[in-house]
């Protein structure tokens, strides 16, 4: 009688299944992107930690651009989900709260997607960088100010630059806090909304220089 341990016998191994593997392949290239970046992440590695072959990984995805995009895109809609859900508020103080919070609570819970934001990659346009996400927060944020410009009386045309320049603070100080880790989130979060609205709260409607002649 032939030995049923011998592995002639034994049962063919379960595949996994293509929507199974696909979701696998794409938490391996998120976490690699995030600590090697695009160009130092290869074919090879993904395989190699997903225990497949290479075929694979271009079976699902072309290839590493493809991989990326998809990393990438998954990251710059749960990022843009969580500030639109996180806007809830009447009061454009509390919006500017809402809105930093919430960027620092992806940067807490989300470290390798942050990452993966943060990098710039080569094969990519303007639409899959951290740059273009904060564009798209910028906007959402301009249409808040603009409203509160025209109830002060202050031209409403500048409330794309003002909402830039408020993105770009929070976003920096975020990139910053990841590393330090400290002070805590809450109060990241109160000194950034500190320095945004107690200087909105006091405009001037014509800003002018004092060492050069605003033209």
């Amino acid at each position: 009688m032939k030995d049923q341990t011998e592995s002639g016998d034994r049962p063919p191994r379960v595949r996994m299944p293509a929507a199974q593997r696909r979701e696998q392949l794409i938490t391996i290239g998120r976490q690699l992107f995030a600590e090697r970046g695009f160009d130092a992440t290869s074919v090879e590695e993904v395989a190699a930690r997903a225990k497949v072959s290479k075929p694979v990984v271009y079976e699902h995805f072309g290839g590493k651009e493809g991989l990326y995009a998809v990393v990438v895109d998954r990251e710059v809609r749960s990022l843009l989900d969580r500030i639109a859900a996180a806007l809830t508020a009447g009061h454009p103080r509390e919006l500017l709260e809402q809105a930093a919070l919430a960027l620092l609570d992806y940067i807490e819970a989300e470290p390798h997607g942050f990452r993966v934001l943060v990098r710039e990659s080569p094969v990519l346009s303007a639409a899959g960088n951290f740059s273009s996400v904060m564009n798209d927060i910028a906007h959402q944020v301009e249409h808040i100010l603009a409203a509160e410009f025209k109830s002060r009386g202050i031209d409403p045309k500048f409330a794309e630059l003002y909402s830039q320049a408020l993105v770009g603070m929070v976003a920096l100080v975020g990139q910053w806090w990841r590393e330090a880790q400290r002070p805590k989130k809450e109060m990241v979060a109160a000194h950034l909304v500190n320095l945004a609205w107690n200087g909105l709260s006091h405009l001037d409607t014509k800003p002018t220089l004092l060492t050069r002649k605003v033209r």
